[in-house]
């Protein structure tokens, strides 16, 4: 006997959309602001929500044994595919690296997938492959599965990336958003915003008078020297899409916390503030592919500093905040001038194909 499911399959198919006030996926759905939220909290939470995926943690953290394994996947669109200080291939293995470290977790293996456009040269693909590798080595890290795939001429972008990643979590590391404190300091580990601004400026042809470089780093072994001082380090997180105020943002409601940090305090390169003048853009909302905001105790918060700054990538490491228990879910910026600012998280797209 055949059954026929076609009925019951189109019933569960033709359920309602969530409500959007959107019928179509925009840029801005991609930005990791407000929209992507919505995007993600009304459409794939609504469906694939469980108690792993709904910490919204850059990795899951799952059982394995007796331990715990971090597990993460991104994909890279970036545009143009070679920028200075990187390309699609680094940043793939060091954005998912990243994402591993921010579970405090130890990253071991990666799958990298490929989706190839017809015509791309066999030279720029060479050095992609060549960058994987060596940034694979430097993070530790080995590559031990992947596909490729090859789309018709015109129907991608020369190349995009996915990475997954898998790395063991140590039995005394705890940390999510939902962990962070009030009381707990703020640190990053050094200027902000370089990694957008290098896309933005290679994309439009933008030359200045120093040269801007792409931070993309893989930030597992500035975590490792973190968590050897500190057993009391709550929140890791990189601010990539949407930048610092994004981040900060997702951990102030996932935390259910405010936070304060100092506009003096946060760490800008003055190429990268002349750059967001000439572009209208605010550093506070662009990309990073190399920084991390750690929330530590305020009493563990000098020797972590001190740690960082020790560190090659943590050698402008600052405090720029702390967390408080006014305005639960809401960033606020002390200006300059001595005034309070709300820090939205983004709702359009600054910079779209920035990763």
């Amino acid at each position: 006997m055949v059954t026929d499911m076609s009925n019951s399959r189109n019933f569960e198919l033709n359920c309602p959309l969530p409500i959007s006030e959107y019928d179509r996926v925009l840029l801005a759905h991609g930005g990791g602001g407000t929209l992507s939220r919505k995007l993600i909290q009304e459409m794939f939470f609504s469906q694939f929500g469980n108690d792993f995926l709904l910490t919204e943690h850059d990795s899951a953290m799952l059982p394995a044994g007796k331990g715990r394994v971090a597990f993460s996947t991104d994909s890279y669109v970036v545009q143009p595919i070679f920028f200075p200080g990187g390309n699609i291939g680094d940043l793939a293995v060091n954005g998912t690296v990243n994402d591993l470290a921010m579970a405090g977790a130890i990253p071991k293996f990666l799958s990298v997938g490929f989706i190839i456009e017809e015509g791309l040269l066999m030279e720029d693909l060479w050095q992609i492959i060549l960058s994987m590798q060596q940034a694979a080595e430097r993070a530790g890290v080995q590559i031990v599965t992947g596909d490729t795939k090859v789309v018709d001429k015109g129907k991608g972008d020369k190349i995009f990336i996915n990475t997954s990643g898998i790395g063991w979590i140590p039995v005394d590391v705890n940390i999510a958003p939902q962990n962070c404190r009030e009381g707990d300091v703020i640190l990053v580990n050094g200027h902000i915003a370089e990694h957008g601004v290098t896309i933005m400026s290679a994309r439009e042809g933008l030359e200045f008078e120093t040269t801007l470089e792409s931070d993309t780093a893989a930030l597992n072994g500035l975590v490792a020297e973190i968590l050897a001082v500190s057993k009391n380090v709550h929140v890791l997180r990189d601010p990539t899409r949407g930048g610092l105020a994004s981040a900060l943002n997702e951990i102030a409601s996932a935390a259910s916390l405010g936070i304060e940090i100092e506009e003096e305090a946060i760490p800008i390169a003055e190429q990268v503030k002349g750059a967001c003048e000439i572009l209208g853009l605010d550093p506070l909302y662009i990309a990073n592919e190399g920084k991390l905001l750690a929330f530590v105790s305020a009493a563990d918060g000098p020797d972590v500093l001190e740690a960082m700054r020790s560190h090659p990538l943590g050698t402008n490491s600052a405090v720029i905040g702390r967390v408080i228990k006014e305005h639960p879910g809401t960033v606020i910026m002390k200006t300059s001038i001595g005034s309070g600012r709300i820090v939205d998280m983004i709702s359009g797209e600054q910079l779209p194909r920035i990763c």
